[in-house]
């Protein structure tokens, strides 16, 4: 294929079948949490670790992994601590990390609109190997997080109450959760950019909750979604020459729509059966003197 011959393309897929995979793994619990907003807030800080690594010549992945992972650390110091006057602060934060980013990458030598464009939407072109050798590292430290821990994280996103008294350090989780959280923004903001790697997170979720029921299917279908709106953006971006993220983030939006026209008739069909279900069991009670009382016995 004339697309696998071209070495950024190359790549900019292995990054977007890593963007599709960790973006969901992840976003799954902020959903869980109600935090989807999240990887908006952490991208704008991410925004200033870009701008540090142009300024100081180094791998702006790396910096501006470093930087957002303090940045989500600060987010959950706020959120514990900060009470009344903790959305103040995050504003203030958010909006700081995007205001030093811009300006940092503007007084670096390899300041401009282009880098700047890249970064904040997504750009093919740019996906360097030092780029995926990074994504591919920091990808792997996601997926074994929210896989490997998914029986703990999805406690504490459930009721962190419960979790508590169950004996889970919720802190130390809820932790875990940011950093990790601010990973996968600097894996995603190659492909996707950082001002919307958070829909990323958050619409494959929400299109995968429209048709299942169980956390566990939920997961995959989300992942699977997040996998084929990343490499049909990415493709469809090179052939039509129009931005990655834009293009991936619109087709997860139509992937939603889809799945939500979908799961009207079979919410209607689910209803249908359940009331079947239930009208056959009325009529066994009836048949059956005191089957109800036996089943009130047994249950007890």
């Amino acid at each position: 294929m004339e697309i696998l011959q071209s070495a950024f393309m190359q790549r900019a897929l292995i990054a977007a079948v890593l963007v599709g995979i960790t973006a969901p793994a992840i976003g799954i619990y902020l959903v869980q949490r109600r935090q989807a907003l999240m990887g908006d807030g952490i991208g704008h800080v991410a925004m200033t670790g870009v701008g540090l690594g142009f300024l100081m010549s180094a791998n702006p992945v790396w910096m501006a992994t470093a930087v957002s992972v303090l940045g989500a650390v600060v987010m959950e110091l706020i959120r514990w601590y900060g009470h009344t006057r903790g959305d103040i602060a995050l504003a203030m934060l958010f909006y700081g990390g995007m205001a030093g980013g811009v300006l940092l990458i503007n007084l670096s030598d390899a300041g401009s609109n282009a880098n700047l464009m890249s970064y904040l939407f997504g750009s093919l072109s740019t996906v360097s190997d030092s780029d995926v050798t990074a994504i591919c590292v920091l990808a792997a430290f996601v997926v074994l997080v929210t896989v490997g821990l998914r029986r703990q994280l999805f406690a504490v996103s459930q009721d962190e109450e419960f979790a508590r008294v169950t004996g889970l350090p919720v802190r130390v989780v809820n932790l875990l959760v940011a950093v990790t959280a601010a990973i996968t923004v600097t894996v995603a903001m190659r492909v996707v950019g950082l001002l919307l790697v958070s829909a990323l997170m958050v619409v494959p979720v929400a299109a995968a909750q429209q048709i299942t029921r169980s956390f566990k299917v939920t997961f995959v279908l989300s992942v699977v979604i997040g996998i084929g709106v990343t490499l049909s953006g990415t493709v469809t971006s090179y052939y039509q020459d129009v931005p990655p993220g834009a293009t991936i983030v619109l087709m997860a939006i139509g992937v939603f729509i889809a799945l939500t026209v979908l799961a009207a008739p079979l919410g209607r069909r689910r209803a249908r059966a359940q009331e079947a279900a239930e009208a056959a069991e009325a009529v066994c009670t009836l048949q059956v003197p005191g089957a109800r009382e036996s089943a009130d016995d047994v249950k007890v």
